[in-house]
Parts: C-alpha cells; sequence; structure tokens
C-alpha cells in the first residue's frame, strides 16, 4: 500500500512507523522538522517538510498515486482540509480524518467523509474500562456513541 500521513505526532509517527515496517510504501508530511525525531529506526519512508493542505507538498509526497491518505494533525481544520484535497483533487481512494469534535466528526461522516473522531474512541474506551469489559466492547462502544449522535 502506498500511504501518505499528514501529522508526525505521537499517531502519525506510530502509524507510519508500523506500516512502513511491515513493507508499505509511507510518506510523513509535518511542518516542524523535529517532529520526525518520533519515527521509530523501523521507519524506511518519506519525510516531507511542509504544510498538509499545499498541492505541492502532497504531490511531492507521491499523493496522486497513493492508495490511502491519513490525516492526525492536532487541528481539526487542518485535518478537513488536507482531507478534502486528497479526495477531491488527487482522488484517493481511502481517507481517513482524525477530528476531536464528535459534532463535526458526523457531520463531515455524513457528507462523506471518513472520519476517526478521537474523542469519541477515547471515551468509549475508558467506559470500557471502567466496567471491565473486553476490548472489543471498547470498539462496540465507540459504535454506539457514532450511532447515538447521528
Amino acid at each position: 500500500m502506498k500511504l501518505v500521513v499528514l501529522g508526525c505526532g505521537r499517531v502519525g509517527s506510530l502509524l507510519a512507523t508500523l506500516m512502513s515496517q511491515q513493507g508499505h510504501d509511507v510518506a510523513i508530511i509535518d511542518m516542524n522538522k523535529d517532529s520526525f525525531r518520533r519515527l521509530g529506526q523501523g521507519f524506511h519512508g518519506r519525510r516531507l517538510l511542509g504544510k498538509g493542505i499545499d498541492e505541492e507538498v502532497l504531490r511531492s509526497a507521491g499523493l496522486p498515486e497513493a492508495d490511502a491518505f491519513v490525516a492526525v494533525t492536532n487541528g481539526d481544520n487542518t485535518n478537513l482540509m488536507a482531507s478534502q484535497i486528497a479526495k477531491e483533487r488527487f482522488s484517493v481512494p481511502k481517507v481517513i480524518t482524525r477530528l476531536a469534535d464528535p459534532i463535526r466528526a458526523q457531520a463531515y461522516r455524513g457528507m462523506g467523509l471518513n472520519t476517526f473522531c478521537s474523542s469519541l474512541f477515547g471515551a468509549g474506551l475508558l467506559r470500557a474500562v471502567l466496567l471491565e469489559e473486553q476490548p472489543l466492547e471498547a470498539l462496540k462502544a465507540y459504535s454506539d456513541l457514532l450511532n447515538e449522535l447521528s
């Protein structure tokens, strides 16, 4: 799989390293070059310094040929804009957008974006741990929270 990750924070760096270790072609973009220090030794992909909403940066990352794009910066607006560019301009088959705001996540999911709401997932996971449920129950709780918002 050819993957482009926007955001080299904790989640982005872990995802990029895991996918790279499994032999996938990975490019990761971040505005802060110090963020790339989070990448594990197993990361064999490309690091690109720049804004994830800049089409030239996205082109340099290989987005036109990408199978997937994941936006996991700490900014909902950046993640949304970059994901819309990936989906609409570059026709990337699989686009995943992390959002903190559950209301926006639900609204953009309704417009066809594949959103992952870290707030809802975290709340569902904490609920499962408090109730001593199994990890699959945490995923069910996340799904239930999504359905309640719909």
